[in-house]
């Protein structure tokens, strides 16, 4: 498939009463060190300040975006290449989002554009869908309509609007991440130290430069921006309007994060238990309880609306968890009250009863509206969290993945080479630690002076205490799912930058060398980061520049060749079946009409692509003709890489999957389960090459190069359609 060559020339709660009263005072749990501006202090020295902060952090932002932009010029040479390797430069399932983008541009209104996104009948084969009700595509819906309405026309090609405007996303990531760091620390150093880790760990905090189309490269920047806004809601020192302001902000965010990514449930699901975690531990008061779990509700049934009541959004476990620990909440109200061990009690109580009505909810919400498009999502967690291996083909589809497997040892080593880890983890351990001493106290009966002394001391910040338990959950997510890590990398910058550039571990440290005094501790505070981020300039600018100045040439002629053929060779509306991949590439390509596709939420969709996949199973003419006929193909695309795979090992290559579905053994030496059986045909990807009667009589050859043959489906003679579709329809 495609691939990279060298160009010629170049170089390769409610809080207790002793909380709140010692809220203010200086110690290493409750010093805040709020932005002076954000305090009401208008004076010029704090302006200067705050403006060369903010200043520093929208450089650091466009920096960020043209980085990753000259990455993916230099990798593709993008603006020499042709429109079809433009086009096919967006990799699976990117080409399928950007196909709509380019969709809505071809047509004759913005009107006809949506009607036809409303009602498409070219995505699946025989099927008329709503696109944006099944996919979260308003992203490329609202980015046609801004071109089609600004003057760009004759300045700026369709493609670069598309790509400049996800590059100019990651500065927003950035710059969201840096607030993020700011608030927590009270220094913009923080924020500064945490963009050049994000910068300089690129490899694991972003992928935007060659999967550009990718929901998560649309969504993440937003839920940065929604933590940023919920560590502002929390910091008390804010007035009712700005408060607000942040819970706006926050539900806008929301809004966007969940309109633009499919995964949004499940993220939304981790954050609500953070909140639930810090409510029962006393960290937030019951209004900023109500008010968190309230914005993420209003985000879901928000989208809910927008993409045309889609079942997914009701159905998912994110919203009905916090159905249930609101309505717990309510009628628990003494969940608050009573001696340690009563309240520890209670605490599990309270999450048994949260944890069992929201798996009621969920499953009388599932049965109610029938929904069975997320099944495949839970039989992958499922799988993945079970002993033994697994013969159902779309878990094992995600299993097989190396982006869904566990978070490589390797990627600790890139962190760790960039100083990123260093402080982050006792950073982690230092905070966490002081988080259990204070809901330990929270949790303990109030009264006494000793008792409002120690709560002074034991006091913790309900913003360091929400990032703190984020970046841990996202950090398990992450680990458990490595391509979840780019939710936790990110973050992971600004936790790290807070414990170099804040008080916590600098007065633990300061204390233990009996040297703890103000100054010595403004000194480190400024001096670490600065010396930091100097080593790291001296190690990495060089690397950083001499990657600038390799040049690259996307180079993939086979698919070239292919797409070119389809577009002047065959109708218009002809019907391709062939890999989720390489389908979405012909639908942005050629326009042509297609089987299936990569955007998997939909069981009937999945049903119909371990059909479609039957071509590379040992499966006989009649059967596979059958099969792709009942989903309307005209022609099929097989592709050498998948019929002979070798980048998968044994029993996760595509034809072992479909190997184990149907029963059969699978290819090479190796063990196989007792309960399989040889298969009664050859592999059909390998004997239709043969021009053998049995399927020169069905199909016909019309394409081939070394990477693609393309076959046309004939018509069954009528005294072998009976015969010949019983097995398909089996299937």
């Amino acid at each position: 498939m495609a691939s990279l060559r060298q160009r010629k020339g170049s170089r390769g709660k409610e809080a207790s009463p002793a909380a709140e009263g010692q809220s203010q005072q200086s110690n290493c749990c409750t010093h805040h060190h709020p932005d002076k501006v954000l305090q009401g202090d208008w004076s010029w020295g704090a302006i200067i300040w705050t403006s060369v902060g903010w200043s520093v952090s929208v450089g650091l932002g466009l920096l960020c975006s043209i980085y990753v932009a000259t990455l993916h010029e230099n990798d593709l040479w993008f603006s020499n290449i042709k429109e079809v390797e433009r086009e096919i430069s967006f990799r699976t399932e990117c080409g399928l989002y950007y196909s709509y983008y380019k969709q809505m541009l071809q047509a004759p209104s913005i009107q006809e554009g949506l009607s036809e996104l409303i009602h498409d009948n070219l995505t699946e084969s025989r099927r008329t869908i709503n696109l944006l009700q099944r996919m979260n595509i308003y992203q490329e819906v609202f980015l046609s309509i801004l071109y089609r309405l600004l003057p760009l026309q004759a300045y700026l090609e369709p493609v670069y609007f598309y790509i400049y405007t996800v590059f100019s996303l990651q500065a927003v990531y950035v710059i969201a991440l840096y607030l993020t760091a700011w608030l927590l620390s009270g220094s913009w150093l923080a924020g500064t130290l945490t963009g050049v880790w994000y910068i300089l760990n690129r490899v694991d905090t972003t992928r935007v430069e060659f999967t550009i189309s990718l929901r998560e490269n649309w969504s993440l920047p937003f839920f940065a921006l929604q933590v940023t806004a919920i560590t502002c809601y929390l910091r008390p020192q804010l007035s009712t309007f700005q408060q607000k302001v942040m819970v706006w902000l926050m539900y806008v965010t929301t809004l966007c994060f969940c309109l633009t990514w499919q995964f949004n449930q499940f993220i939304l699901l981790v954050q609500a238990l953070v909140i639930y975690t810090l409510d029962c531990g006393d960290l937030l008061t019951t209004t900023q309880v109500t008010t968190l779990y309230l914005v993420q509700v209003s985000g879901l049934l928000s989208v809910w609306l927008l993409q045309f009541c889609n079942s997914m959004i009701l159905g998912s476990l994110a919203l009905s968890f916090v159905v249930a620990a609101l309505f717990v909440r309510h009628w628990q109200s003494a969940l608050k009250t009573g001696g340690l061990l009563v309240r520890l009690a209670r605490v599990l109580l309270h999450s048994v009863l949260v944890l069992l009505l929201t798996f009621i909810i969920n499953y009388l919400t599932k049965k109610a509206l029938q929904l069975r498009s997320d099944e495949h999502i839970f039989k992958f967690i499922k799988s993945k969290f079970a002993l033994g291996p697994t013969r159902d083909f779309d878990a094992s589809l995600y299993l097989c993945e190396e982006a869904f497997g566990r978070l490589p040892l390797d990627t600790m080593e890139r962190l760790a080479g960039t100083l990123l880890l260093y402080p982050y983890i006792p950073t982690v351990l230092l905070l966490s630690g002081t988080l259990a001493v204070a809901v330990l106290h929270n949790l303990r009966p109030k009264g006494g002076a000793a008792d409002e002394k120690r709560g002074a001391a034991a006091a913790f910040r309900p913003d360091v205490a929400y990032n703190l338990l984020h970046t841990v959950l996202y950090g398990l997510l992450a680990f458990s799912t490595m391509r979840m890590k780019y939710i936790w990398t990110g973050h992971m910058c600004a936790v790290a930058a807070y414990g170099v550039c804040g008080t916590e571990l600098w007065t633990l440290l300061l204390r233990a060398l009996r040297c703890d005094t103000k100054v010595l501790l403004r000194f480190v505070r400024y001096a670490v980061p600065l010396l930091m981020m100097g080593w790291l300039y001296y190690k990495f600018w060089p690397k950083l520049m001499e990657e600038l100045s390799e040049l690259r040439e996307f180079y993939d002629p086979d698919t070239v060749e292919l797409m070119t053929w389809i577009s002047t060779k065959t109708p218009k509306q002809a019907v391709f079946a062939g890999s989720m991949q390489l389908l979405a590439g012909i639908k942005l390509c050629t326009g042509r009409v297609l089987t299936n596709h990569p955007h998997y939420e939909d069981k009937d969709l999945r049903e119909r692509t371990r059909q479609v996949y039957q071509v590379y199973a040992r499966r006989s003419p009649e059967e596979v003709h059958g099969i792709l006929r009942a989903v309307g193909a005209d022609y099929m695309v097989l592709e050498n890489s998948i019929c002979y795979e070798r980048r998968h090992r044994r029993g996760c290559r595509l034809r072992d999957l479909l190997d184990l579905a149907n029963g059969h053994i699978m290819d090479g030496p190796g063990e196989n389960d007792p309960d399989l059986i040889p298969a009664s045909h050859p592999r059909f990807c390998e004997a239709i090459k043969t021009d053998a009667e049995a399927y020169t009589a069905l199909f016909t050859k019309t394409f081939q190069n070394k990477t693609f043959y393309v076959y046309r489906l004939k018509k069954k003679r009528k005294k072998s359609a009976k015969t010949s579709s019983e097995p398909g329809a089996k299937q």
